[in-house]
């Protein structure tokens, strides 16, 4: 029985061991290309209820690793350095920099880690993560579309995707003048990456 037990158990490791082994192999690991800014975080915000304000964050980096056997194993995390943000309009933007948003000398990042990604189509997904904005850290969901992969001219292989969320401004204290209608940001994240060499 004990030699039974044994068995049983070294064959289950070899199982397990192989499981891990075989998503380790599939997952491709991706470096987001802001080098070349082949990326772009873009946000926007209803003003007044009249119009849209629409800026963006030009400082950014990260990483992710897509599994094609196991979509589910995909991950991805990125930091955004909250001073670059970018409305077009200086100074709003050093408004926005200060103590009564997003208070850059205290917190100089945002950062984005994945939980789950889950796919719901052929080329679309719903990434989960926490989200850590101005000091505070909340789940969220994010809308996934996968642009395209192949090679590139330069030698290298490169996988791009596009996705959409909506957060609530009061969830991370950032309750400052907001009227009614100005609540809520939408951001839209696009990113390409070029797949690393393991």
């Amino acid at each position: 029985m004990k030699i039974l037990y044994a068995i049983r158990t070294i064959s289950f490791a070899l199982f397990f061991s192989s499981i891990l082994f075989s998503n380790s192999i599939s997952a491709e690991d991706y470096k987001i290309d802001t080098a070349g800014m082949h990326a772009a975080i873009q946000f926007k915000i209803k003003h007044l209820g009249y119009s849209w304000l629409v800026g963006r964050f030009d400082k950014f980096d990260g990483t992710f690793s897509y599994d094609k056997e196991n979509p589910s194993n995909s991950k991805i995390e990125m930091t955004v350095k909250t001073a670059s943000i970018n409305s077009n309009h200086a100074e709003r933007d050093k408004h926005l920099r200060g103590k009564n948003f997003l208070e850059v000398n205290k917190f100089p990042e945002a950062k984005f880690v994945s939980s789950s990604y889950t796919k719901t189509g052929k080329s679309t997904a719903i990434l989960k993560g926490e989200l850590t904005l101005h000091g505070v850290t909340h789940p969220i969901s994010m809308t996934i579309k996968q642009i395209g992969s192949g090679r590139d001219p330069w030698g290298g292989y490169r996988r791009g995707f596009e996705g959409t969320l909506k957060i609530t401004l009061a969830d991370y204290g950032l309750t400052y003048g907001l009227g009614y209608q100005s609540r809520e940001l939408w951001l839209n994240i696009y990113l390409e990456g070029l797949r690393q060499k393991k």
